[in-house]
């Protein structure tokens, strides 16, 4: 049990440290080397998400395990499944409501932020509250390619005026741009990120707006975080290892700036 236990630590920390766009292949390989690990793998590790399509509003929609009954997927715009089955897992009707409008907040969330992509929000009863999973996927084969998947995991108890959430969020970001003087590069990281917090619950749809603010917050502090800690160190490292500018002339910007430096240090004070 203890080797497994070491393995799958081993496993975990090793695809944190590759690429997102490439973890399909390469927790496929993992699972070859280590069967036994199957099931823990695909628990733990975030997977780029899927699109589909309803066949009945032609609308796209996300895949994930929080939406799947076996092979099948549960629509957010018609609470069906595809392909069809019986006695799926649907939320109640009191969450069903709540998921319709969540859906619709969260489309226009992505349009403002994202100008397009794919969002879904799936819903389900538990004995003590509900809980749920917002997913918003954008990516562009354009130059610069690109994807951006956030997973935001949670839980809400509700008390008489207020409620509690737990929020787990997960964003997978991969960029590639290929120029003629820089030649091509790929960028790529994962992040995770938790909060707990009690928050008011007010008239009209108080749960919409709660989540709007949990969302809208993480996603900004993750977003943050990889452009200035994750690819500001990658940018840094790059042009320490390689500069854009002719060597010749970097030496000349950095020998006019010495000369001013100790100019300037002559002046009196």
């Amino acid at each position: 049990m203890a080797n497994l236990d070491q393995q799958l630590d081993g496993a975990l920390d090793m695809m944190r440290r590759l690429p997102p766009h490439h973890v399909q292949r390469n927790l496929s390989n993992l699972i070859d080397l280590v069967p036994d690990l199957c099931d823990d793998l695909l628990a733990a590790v975030d997977q780029p998400l899927k699109v589909g399509k309803d066949k009945k509003t032609g609308q796209d929609y996300l895949f994930c395990d929080y939406n799947r009954d076996g092979d099948s997927y549960r629509s957010p715009h018609t609470n069906e499944y595809d392909p069809p089955i019986d006695d799926g897992a649907v939320p109640s009707d009191y969450l069903r409501k709540l998921e319709i409008e969540m859906n619709s907040a969260f489309n226009q969330y992505r349009e403002l932020y994202f100008d397009g992509g794919v969002s879904s929000v799936y819903l389900w009863d538990l004995d003590h509250g509900f809980a749920g999973v917002i997913l918003i996927k954008k990516a562009t084969e354009k130059a610069p390619k690109g994807c951006w998947d956030s997973i935001h995991v949670f839980e809400c108890q509700e008390k008489s005026r207020s409620a509690h959430y737990k929020l787990t969020s997960t964003v997978m970001l991969w960029l590639q741009t290929n120029t003629k003087g820089a030649g091509m590069m790929n960028l790529g990281g994962s992040l995770m990120r938790q909060l707990e917090r009690d928050m008011p619950l007010d008239a009209g749809s108080p749960h919409v707006i709660n989540f709007g603010k949990l969302v809208e917050e993480h996603e900004n502090k993750i977003r943050h975080t990889l452009n200035e800690i994750y690819f500001g160190k990658s940018r840094d490292i790059v042009h320490g290892l390689r500069s854009i500018q002719p060597l010749q002339d970097e030496k000349a910007k950095k020998a006019l700036a010495d000369e001013l430096n100790r100019k300037l240090n002559k002046l009196p004070s």
